[in-house]
């Protein structure tokens, strides 16, 4: 009589956690699940939640590693400029008078951005924009400077223009091998980002890794400029009225970039760094996640607060909150 084989063991994925609850008139009426990653600064990870292992996509948390794919292409950016190549910008006039230069100190036209048109990121800032007349524009969409900067070092190295946004592409190629170093693992799997550009899947360990590995760069290098950059202009990563704003201009040293789908990354100068995923992809709950996630990191900031306060309204008055647990 033969044997049975022997069982296969079973491997257990890690469910993902509660990360916060939507707390209204002190009853919790909901929550929002996700994974979440810190990392010491000698790279261990020191909170794991969730399962950090397992690919994302990290949205446009990936900017920084594209941005330093131009770079390494041939591109000279600097300053506000760079900072804007890693920016989901607000939309605000500031950002889209850059953009307008940038396309035309390459000899570039709006009409070759191949992002889709849209209104600005900003609430604030779309009503003004509205109520001005403008309509949806390329230029006006988040990820324009992004864009804006592939076209130009595309033109500069006589790469395809109509075809930047291709995997294939020599530009996206590079990015691609940019991801794999900083985030320390292969991609996982390549999909299409909501701006049209090749976006590649890492684990949240893998994105923490990247934004430590860019902070602790050699000055000079491609992955310093960038994070040098973002850091020096945080109003053109994000804008005036947002948290990855704040958070730069008040804690020194850090970089930090949230992403589509409630993601978030960020790394402090000495080598912690964090980054999460809310399942549900609510972006209501960043903010607290955010917020306790440094404290965790040991960061005291009058910041933390600010970025942390996602109120619950029940007519004109404030009724509850959503609110970190972990």
């Amino acid at each position: 009589m033969s044997e049975s084989p022997a069982p296969v063991p079973s491997v257990s994925t890690p469910a993902p956690q509660v990360l916060a609850e939507v707390v209204r008139s002190g009853f919790v009426e909901g929550r929002h699940r996700g994974s979440l990653v810190l990392l010491g600064a000698d790279g261990s990870v020191e909170l794991a939640l969730g399962d950090v292992n397992a690919p994302v996509f990290p949205r446009s948390s990936n900017k920084p590693m594209q941005a330093a794919g131009v770079l390494r292409a041939g591109l000279d950016l600097s300053g506000e400029r760079l900072a804007l190549a890693a920016a989901s910008h607000s939309g605000e006039v500031f950002h889209r008078d850059l953009v307008h230069k940038m396309l035309g100190e390459h000899g570039l036209t709006p009409d070759q951005l191949q992002c889709p048109p849209d209104l600005p990121l900003d609430a604030e800032e779309r009503e003004t924009y509205l109520a001005a007349g403008a309509v949806r524009d390329r230029v006006t969409m988040n990820c324009s400077g992004k864009h804006t900067a592939m076209l130009a070092v595309c033109a500069l190295r006589g790469w395809p223009l109509d075809s930047y946004l291709d995997p294939g592409h020599p530009l996206q190629r590079l990015i691609h091998t940019v991801v794999e170093e900083a985030a320390g693992e292969p991609v996982a799997a390549v999909g299409t980002d909501g701006c049209g550009a090749p976006l590649m899947a890492i684990s949240l360990t893998g994105l923490a890794r990247a934004y430590r590995s860019f902070v602790l760069a050699e000055p000079g290098s491609p992955e310093r400029r960038v994070a040098d950059a973002m850091r020096a202009h945080p109003e053109y990563v994000a804008g005036t009225r947002r948290p990855d704003t704040w958070l730069m201009r008040e804690i020194p040293g850090a970089l930090s970039k949230m992403g589509a789908e409630a993601v978030q990354a960020v790394a402090l100068p000495d080598g912690r760094a964090l980054a999460f995923k809310i399942d549900d992809g609510s972006p209501r709950s960043l903010g607290p996640v955010l917020a306790r996630a440094l404290t965790l990191l040991n960061i005291d900031s009058p910041v933390l607060p600010r970025i942390a306060h996602t109120p619950l309204h029940g007519g004109s008055r404030e009724v509850g909150e959503v609110r970190a647990v972990f």
